[in-house]
């Protein structure tokens, strides 16, 4: 009886189990999850000078009539919050002409939603690299041929992630607000995420433009990781061709 060698007919793996490919595309899906979750945290926690040129850009400054110096110590504070490193959302600063809690009640109760989020999102990360992990020894235990199945099933994954991907695209870019709304219905049970900028402070320092190019931001992170991740692919493939031939 012959050995599985996962030699390749017209581009596809042949001699290998359906569950050798379906560990391969465990592998890959997890990967690009794994990326995903990154690019947000990468996006959204590494970079106060992006926040300082986005309040900037949308006159951040002259809407709550603050110094910007002021605006960056609640933003690392709220940003600190969202990581659970800070218990409560609460911190007194200069606004409108007087020292003053920059969070109201409402301000407090979303964002510990959003913070849920944010950590929830941070603790599958760390699930996904066990399921990646445990998919890695079970191919290996199952002498499946990895280097070939996990660049067959990621190149084919990613695929239809590309397509997902310029679909979200084209919807956000022709109706931002109604995708901003419709994420917000879909992952809070509550309203206490629409606010009133005579009222919310918080609103005028995020307003909407300035999610618009946090989405803008986090994408172009996202995209930049599977593109990366695409050329490895391409290469190890290259590689082990190379190395078939020499065989």
């Amino acid at each position: 009886m012959k050995k599985a060698t996962g030699r390749k007919d017209n581009g596809k793996i042949i001699g290998e189990t359906w569950l050798h490919k379906f560990l391969g595309g465990v592998i890959a899906l997890s990967l690009i999850f794994i990326f995903l979750i990154s690019s947000f945290e990468i996006g959204i926690y590494s970079d106060f000078d992006f926040y300082e040129k986005e309040y900037s850009k949308y006159g951040v400054e002259e809407q709550l009539d603050m110094e910007i110096e002021d605006i960056m110590e609640v933003t690392e504070y709220m940003i600190s919050y969202l990581r659970g490193k800070e218990e409560v959302l609460s911190i007194e600063t200069m606004v409108e002409g007087e020292r003053q809690d920059f969070f109201n009640e409402q301000d407090r109760l979303h964002m510990e939603d959003v913070q849920g989020l944010f950590l929830g999102g941070l603790s599958l990360r760390r699930a996904t690299f066990i399921i990646l992990i445990a998919g890695v020894i079970a191919l290996f235990a199952l002498k499946g041929n990895w280097k070939k199945i996990i660049p067959y099933m990621y190149e084919r994954i990613l695929a239809v992630f590309a397509v997902v991907i310029v679909a979200l695209g084209v919807l956000i870019s022709q109706n931002f607000t109604k995708c901003f709304v419709i994420f917000h219905e879909l992952f809070f049970d509550n309203d206490l995420w629409m606010f009133d900028p005579e009222y919310d402070y918080m609103i005028r320092m995020l307003p909407e433009g300035f999610f618009f190019d946090m989405v803008i931001r986090i994408a172009v992170i996202f995209i930049v990781m599977l593109l990366g991740s695409l050329i490895v692919c391409v290469i190890s493939k290259r590689l082990d061709r190379k190395e078939e031939n020499v065989n």
